[in-house]
Formats: structure tokens, C-alpha cells, sequence
């Protein structure tokens, strides 16, 4: 069964690299997020178990999907107030922030001074989001 981990992060990079390939920006952002959410459910089987390098690449690939969904959207050139991909990259982000609180919730001590700060990471998105659709227009 470990020999299969390093395996299923080699497919989880893959996965990233594929989305990378996504011509439509906005599409590329949703599976950006959707790879996100599966990397907090490699990380939160890693917290059960104590493997801290599955724990620490899982991590490292939440924040490559994160930054990879807000770079793909801001790219995209699409207003953040009209556009339904900005407002659905805000919900999962939230979701994620969620995920990610039941997760330090449930972890050891040691693992939650882990997963906190890619915790404050994906919470800082989530303002950065919100703030973009909730802000006006500029005159």
C-alpha cells in the first residue's frame, strides 16, 4: 500500500499538468479547485496515518491548485462581478476553507501546526475572491 503513494502523487501532478492544458481559462480554474479538493482528501488520509512527506505534497499541491484557479481567472480578463466562474471559484474556496477546518479539528498537534497555515493560505484567497466580486466598478 505505501508503495502506491508516491504512484498516486505522480498522477496527482499529472492531473495538474493536464489542467494547465485547459484552453478555456475559466474551466481551467474550476478543475484547478476541483484538484484542490482532492488534494485535501490526500492530505486529510496522510493526517490519519502520520505520513508527513504525503502530508507535506499534499499541502504543496493545494496551493499550486489554488494559485493556479486565481491565476487562470485573473488571465481570463472576465469581470469578477459579472462572472459566474469568479463567484463559483469563491464557493469552493469556501468549501475548501471548511474541509480544511474540520480537518485541524480532527488532526494531532503536530499536524495541525501543518495544515494551518495552508489553512490561512486558502482563507486569504477566499477574501481576495470575494473582495474582487464585491468590489465596484472603477470610474
Amino acid at each position: 500500500m505505501l508503495a502506491l503513494l508516491p504512484l498516486l502523487f505522480l498522477f496527482s501532478a499529472f492531473d495538474l499538468d493536464t489542467v494547465r492544458k485547459e484552453p478555456n481559462l475559466e474551466k481551467r480554474s474550476e478543475l484547478a479547485l476541483k484538484n484542490a479538493d482532492t488534494a485535501i482528501t490526500s492530505l486529510r488520509d496522510a493526517a490519519q496515518k502520520g505520513e508527513d512527506a504525503t502530508i507535506k505534497s499534499s499541502i504543496d499541491e493545494l496551493k499550486a491548485s489554488v494559485d493556479l484557479a486565481v491565476e487562470s481567472l485573473e488571465k481570463s480578463g472576465a469581470n469578477p462581478r459579472r462572472s459566474r466562474y469568479f463567484k463559483r471559484a469563491e464557493q469552493l474556496t469556501g468549501q475548501l476553507l471548511r474541509r480544511l477546518d474540520g480537518l485541524v479539528q480532527t488532526a494531532s498537534a503536530f499536524d495541525q501546526e501543518t495544515i494551518k497555515p495552508a489553512r490561512e493560505y486558502v482563507s486569504e484567497v477566499h477574501d481576495k475572491l470575494l473582495s474582487a466580486i464585491m468590489e465596484k466598478k472603477k470610474r
